[in-house]
């Protein structure tokens, strides 16, 4: 960037260097900008001198991360400039400003093909990096002729070459019809008998992007690709300027190498044998040595070549060699070695037999494992579930549960599900197995997912050898001082499958666990297991019946209703006596059927190791849509779920392993108004009042009210699924009405960020949002207040065109009595009023309902209150003058209210109020920033006059730099002042885009409020 003989360029960045904080600069750098948007406004007087010295300075200003948001057209018609210091730099910043849709750029086409087919080297290098930078489909169908021209002419300077591959690789990726597989495959082969590197290195770039889109046209380039490698290898031909610490071209190696991995075979045996022994060489002249750079370029050239090994099947011999020097690196000091070391061995585990060369290094392995680096574990933890067999299977697992004591905590998921599918897959006896499980579910519990705990009472149940142990072992457990509830879970199922001891010894470790601190639907499903020793000991022993009749009348009068109901049916099951043993009849064995924990292993190794890690958690979480269900034990369920009224599962028709360990309360009551409903006893269990009335059961059609419920709770993860899989809804004849003011519900969550948006009889919408600058995330939250489930559920989000939004996957049916989540991704890309709507429609029964619900996404949520200074205030205010940038308007029927009930509305829309900076005190000054992807931040400044006289009309004046945001900005206030919803009066909709305010007519009272500003 030569900067010579341009003094305000100088001194500028010196102002910018000298200032003392942020602010500073921000005013010097807004000082600058309007300075150049008035000197472009007279560009009649601008020598190409002038132009050039201010497109510099938006280069600076946009590099300190500023928006630049104006001369754009300046920058442009600087590459037309004859003299190649005004072309440079209308090349370099219409680059950094420009992207490829801009309309600008198509007003250069015309110049820059003149560029790329003239005969000045230096236009071409200028015009071809633009092109390979920005270039899109228009640059793509105009310049690719001429482009592969410059490439393949033998009179053009390498250096204008390289940048010709490179721009075409550009042009390709944009529009693959550029490049004519026919002609372009012998020309391809051509170009890699370049002898010059810097082509060289190019073209191979092209060449990989060619080969990976399709392979079959160029086969003639696989022997040159080969040919180069060795080149390379025995340093032949190779400039010193290429040479990196002694590595040839380390560059074109990597691409050489992976170019090769895109085809699927060598035929030729001679070039099969090369291509060998140049990896043979690269495999043997790699080492560790103390010099990073020279490592980085070496490991990159070693990690490639494995790949291609890897790739290409070599022979076993070779492989055991990979395992050997990767052996080496996992047992240095320094991780990024280790990392690369580990995460190649699982490579080659998986697609190579080298298992047995692999467990060499096990105890390694295992000393990597216990890495302070918690990512070098991961891959430890990644190769050893991949190594293990039934010869190491005791030694992996018992080293996997030694590590959860010191484990990370974000580690003991991924570690207990992975020791319980080798602890099931390779087990040498099944007594064994429930040993690891009893040690899992004890260290680790509350990280494990159900499947586990499921799987062990499915052996239990189905081996009746085993029983006695487990029974054993569960009393064990039963004994300790602490207890986690998967572990009472399974000891309960252990009474129920194994009753062959006393009565009195189960009704012992039952009554210590009765002692313990458990949740309430833990004390719940513990009534079961004493119905059921009633059951085995018919005839009744009259001590025992009466123990536990004690225990059943105990809970009789609990305030938990659902512990109360349970013992009062239980203690009426028991006095039937001899029925009972059929009414509580023993459970069937389960049927046999793969494991689904064994079903994610062999999943996982099907695919690369990266992949295989991703694809099991993935497993563990499938959808971002969680359900919160009512779950009761039934005869039709072989495995009940034992939970309270409301707990958290994966939604239906997916993968049900989910950890229920990270599920908050999701929607609570706040200010319900409960007068015409029964209420609920509250209950110990968080979980047990999710939606406010969903735990109120009541007829179709029941007017329940019940309002001002808000939305707190789970945040789920980042990922959304693809819109193409939300499915329109048909709009239908809503019989149902809904419960509560939609519009008030829609105007309350604009001033929040949670609380219900829809209710009617069968269904609760809530959100809870999170904003930050111009993105936010909702979670939809959708609960079924009734005992059938909700059917054709189905959601579309309708999004303005301001707003980017993407939707989870709602699932088809909520069970009942049941809460679905449902992130909701959004991205403001510019200034607007215009609103996001739901669509969403559902079946119950016979009711089809549809409705159609506006989300508060609003301009009001990508602001951020900016309180400012005078000294901040003025010099912006005056520099924006004058339409449409500062809009004016007297606004007449606003609703009256005092001013400090007005301040505080204006602040409940995120607009800061600035007191003291009008001295009239029936003035309000505001301030506030709004940020969007295509404005980022912009600041808006806001001015109210009040009469004192008449309250029912203003003057109001908006600026800001953008002057869509003024203008609706300027609407959305008036529309709130205007027009506030109330339980009677629903908003109105807003008004169409108009044309500036008209100026206060003469006489009119506002005229007279003071204009200071």
């Amino acid at each position: 960037m030569a900067m010579h003989g341009m003094r305000g360029l100088s001194i500028f960045i010196s102002d910018i260097r000298n200032c003392q904080n942020k602010e500073q600069e921000r005013l010097r750098v807004d000082k600058e900008l309007g300075n150049i948007r008035n000197r472009f406004k007279k560009e009649k007087g601008l020598t190409p001198y002038d132009k050039k010295k201010y497109v510099w300075k938006m280069l600076y200003i946009y590099m300190l991360g500023y928006d630049v948001d104006f001369g754009h057209m300046e920058a442009v018609s600087l590459i037309s400039a004859p003299k190649y210091p005004e072309k440079q730099v209308g090349y370099i910043v219409t680059s950094c400003l420009l992207n490829e849709n801009h309309d600008f750029l198509r007003l250069a086409i015309n110049t820059v093909c003149n560029d790329i087919i003239g005969q000045n080297e230096t236009f071409q290098c200028l015009a071809l990096t633009l092109v390979g930078n920005i270039g899109g489909r228009e640059f793509a169908e105009s310049l690719a002729p001429d482009v592969q021209k410059l490439l393949l002419s033998s009179s053009c300077r390498p250096l204008v070459r390289k940048k010709a591959a490179l721009c075409l690789l550009r042009l390709f990726r944009k529009n693959p019809d550029v490049v004519n597989v026919d002609g372009w495959a012998d020309r391809m082969t051509q170009l890699l008998d370049e002898r010059d590197l810097g082509v060289l290195t190019s073209s191979m770039s092209l060449l990989v992007a060619l080969v990976s889109n399709n392979h079959e046209a160029y086969w003639t380039c696989l022997p040159k690709c080969v040919k180069i490698l060795e080149r390379l290898a025995r340093n032949q031909d190779v400039p010193q300027e290429y040479t990196y610490y002694g590595i040839p071209s380390p560059w074109l190696q990597v691409k050489t190498m992976r170019a090769l991995q895109y085809f699927p075979t060598i035929e030729d045996p001679n070039t099969r044998r090369t291509l060998f022994e140049v990896l043979q060489w690269i495999l043997m002249g790699t080492d560790v040595v103390k010099n990073v750079n020279k490592n980085n370029a070496s490991h990159a050239v070693l990690f490639e070549a494995l790949a291609l090994v890897m790739h290409l099947d070599a022979e076993k011999e070779m492989m055991s060699q990979c395992v050997a020097l990767l052996g080496k690196f996992i047992a240095v000091r320094e991780p990024n070695i280790r990392y690369l070391g580990l995460e190649n061995m699982t490579r080659m585990l998986i697609v190579a037999d080298v298992q047995e060369s692999i467990k060499r290094h096990q105890a390694q392995i295992i000393t990597s494992l216990k890495d302070p680096d918690i990512s070098i574990c991961r891959r430890a933890l990644d190769l050893l579930y991949g190594m293990c067999d039934i010869t190491n299977a005791k030694d992996i697992v018992e080293e996997l549960l030694q590590y959860l004591n010191s484990a990370d905590f974000t580690m003991h998921e991924e570690l207990s599900l992975k020791a319980a599918i080798l602890a099931e897959k390779f087990a040498p006896d099944l007594s064994w197995y429930v040993d690891v499980i009893l040690q899992l579910i004890e260290k680790a519990g509350d990280f494990i997912s159900d499947d586990i705990w499921f799987h062990v009472v499915q052996f239990v149940t189905n081996n009746d050898d085993l029983q006695p142990y487990a029974a054993a072992k569960a009393k064990e457990y039963l004994d300790k001082p602490a207890v986690d509830e998967k572990m009472v879970k399974v000891c309960i199922w252990s009474v129920l499958i194994f009753l062959e001891n006393t009565a009195t010894f189960w009704l012992d470790g039952l009554g210590v666990v009765q002692k313990k601190s458990l949740a309430s639907y833990m004390r719940n499903f513990l009534q079961y297991p004493y119905a059921k020793i009633l059951m085995h000991t018919q005839p009744p022993d009259q001590v025992l019946q009466n123990q536990i009749w004690t225990i059943f009348t105990k809970y009789e009068s609990c305030i938990d209703a659902e512990i109360q109901q349970r013992a009062v049916e239980y203690f009426a099951l028991s006095r039937k006596g001899a029925a009972v043993m059929d009414i509580l009849a023993e459970m069937p064995k389960f049927p046999e059927r793969q494991s689904s924990l064994i079903k994610k292993a062999e999943d996982a190794e099907a695919d690369t190791a990266e992949q295989s890690a991703l694809k099991l958690r993935a497993q563990q979480q499938p959808s971002n849509a969680l359900v919160v269900t009512d779950q009761h034990p039934s005869n039709g369920e072989p495995l009940p779920v034992f939970v309270g009224q409301l707990s958290v599962v994966k939604a239906p028709n997916m993968n049900n392993t989910e950890d229920h360990s990270s599920t908050e309360q999701v929607l609570s009551q706040e200010n319900g108004n409960l007068s015409q409903v029964d209420q609920q006893p509250p209950s110990a269990d968080p979980l047990s009042d999710l939606l406010g009335p969903l735990a109120i059961e009541g007829p179709p059609g029941a007017t329940v009210q019940y309002e001002n419920s808000a939305v707190s709770g789970l945040e789920s993860g980042p990922d959304v699924v693809d819109g193409s899989a939300i499915v329109p809804v048909e709009v239908g004849t809503n019989t149902i009405q809904p419960i509560g003011n939609i519009a008030v519900r829609f105007h309350a969550l604009c001033l929040k960020d949670s609380g219900v948006l829809y209710e009617d009889p069968y269904i609760q919408i809530g959100i809870k949002a999170e904003w930050r600058a111009h993105q936010g995330r909702l979670v939809l939250f959708l609960g079924n207040k009734n005992t059938s489930p909700l059917v054709s559920v189905q959601a579309l989000i309708l999004p303005p065109a301001h707003l980017k939004m993407e939707l989870s996957l709602v699932p088809d049916t909520i069970p009942p009595r049941a809460q679905v989540q449902c992130p909701l991704e959004v991205v403001n890309l510019r200034p607007s009023r215009d609103v996001a709507v739901l669509d969403f429609s559902y079946k119950f029964g016979t009711h089809m309902v549809n409705i159609k619900l506006r989300l508060p996404a609003v301009l009001n949520k990508f602001l951020q209150p900016l309180p400012v200074s005078a000294e901040e205030f003025f010099p912006q205010w005056r520099s924006l003058s004058g339409p449409p940038l500062k809009l004016q308007e007297v606004v007449r029927g606003v609703r009256p209210m005092a001013l400090p009930e007005m301040a505080n509305l204006l602040h409940s829309y995120r607009i800061a109020i600035s007191p003291g900076l009008d001295p009239n005190p029936n003035n309000l000054v505001a301030s506030t920033t709004f940020y969007s992807e295509n404005t980022r931040a912009i600041v808006c400044l806001v001015r109210i006059e009040t009469d004192p006289a008449d309250r029912t009309q203003l003057r109001m004046t908006l600026a800001s730099g953008d002057p869509t945001l003024t203008f609706e900005l300027k609407e959305f206030i008036k529309e709130q002042l205007v027009s506030i919803p109330t339980v009677a009066q629903a908003p109105t909709p807003a008004p169409p885009a108009a044309p500036p305010t008209p100026q206060i007519p003469p006489n009119d009272p506002a005229a007279l409020l003071t204009d200071l500003l």
